[in-house]
């Protein structure tokens, strides 16, 4: 997320109330998650094991729990608890903005698109042109919508990304602050939620088509001409790149990447990144005529077991 103008750290210092380790008028442009970071924004960490991963990225301002030396050309927020001062800074410059109307006044849609009854267009969302929105379609705050786009009955467009730490009073949520992007020619189904990116943009690819019933998380970004069937549920933080087919009941763990052209078969858990023009199946996944040969293995069992006894007497 970007700021709406540049601010000093010792501005966002008074800010979260923190000590800061810098010049004052060390310039900060935006915050963000360790993997979007650019120079000019601020990321936050609060576990060592993180430490050097942080201070090593591209953020030129690292929010943390201990003073460190840390590279030149950086600086420090220091704070007993990152999270919770994170979650201040996106409060601070993204807050929460009621809607008093059932299309925001401040949305922007394009000629000749058709928003259907009982929909939910919230502020400052852009929709082009020849699309179809269906009834009960709620779409979030600063979501982008590009030409030619359908949106079937029920679908959510932009809700929180589910993102908490543990405390001992229970879970706290990280603020989301991201959009999300759906580019041209994309169709999605009924009941279908994409959740919005924390600080940056989950993103549907030009082209791709989502069936009923999926779920993706924040940051997930999805290529071209994907085809990704029902009850398909995508974790944050995913990259599926072009031409991906995945069919129905897949689950995909946070922070792997789905190589292009491959195709995930029914019920597969997918929990670490696949290379492309491959086909997969199983849980684990693994390719395809793997699987059916550890399957066609597991069916002998029974006829190995009575030939070991056999040979055992």
């Amino acid at each position: 997320m970007k700021f709406p103008k540049v601010y000093s750290l010792s501005h966002i210092s008074d800010l979260i109330n923190s000590k800061f380790i810098g010049p004052d008028d060390f310039p900060i442009s935006g915050i963000n998650e360790i993997h979007v970071v650019e120079k000019g924004d601020i990321v936050f960490v609060d576990h060592p094991k993180y430490y050097d991963k942080a201070l090593n990225s591209k953020a030129s301002v690292i929010l943390i729990n201990k003073i460190v030396d840390f590279p030149e050309g950086k600086a420090l927020l220091v704070s007993d608890d990152p999270f919770r001062d994170f979650n201040k800074i996106t409060k601070y410059f993204n807050s929460f903005k009621s809607s008093n109307n059932q299309i925001s006044n401040s949305s922007k849609i394009g000629a000749s698109s058709i928003i259907q009854p009982n929909c939910f267009i919230g502020n400052n969302v852009t929709i082009g042109e020849n699309c179809i929105i269906h009834s009960n379609v709620s779409i979030y705050d600063n979501t982008i919508i590009g030409d030619n786009v359908i949106i079937n009955s029920g679908t959510v467009i932009g809700g929180e990304a589910f993102y908490y730490k543990k405390r001992e009073t229970g879970y706290d949520q990280l603020l989301s602050a991201g959009r999300v992007i759906i580019e041209d020619d994309v169709h999605i189904g009924s009941s279908t939620t994409i959740d919005r990116g924390v600080t940056g943009d989950t993103t549907i690819g030009k082209g791709s088509k989502l069936d009923n019933l999926i779920q993706i998380g924040h940051d997930t970004f999805i290529g071209e001409c994907c085809l990704i069937a029902s009850q398909t549920a995508v974790a944050g933080c995913v990259v599926i790149e072009n031409n991906v087919t995945i069919w129905g009941q897949v689950g995909i763990s946070s922070g792997v990447t789905i190589g292009e052209s491959a195709i995930l078969l029914a019920k597969s858990g997918v929990s670490k990144s696949l290379k492309g023009h491959t086909t997969y199946y199983g849980v684990p996944v693994s390719e395809v005529r793997t699987a059916y040969k550890e399957m066609a293995m597991i069916k002998r069992l029974p006829e190995l077991f009575e030939k070991i006894k056999k040979f055992t007497k």
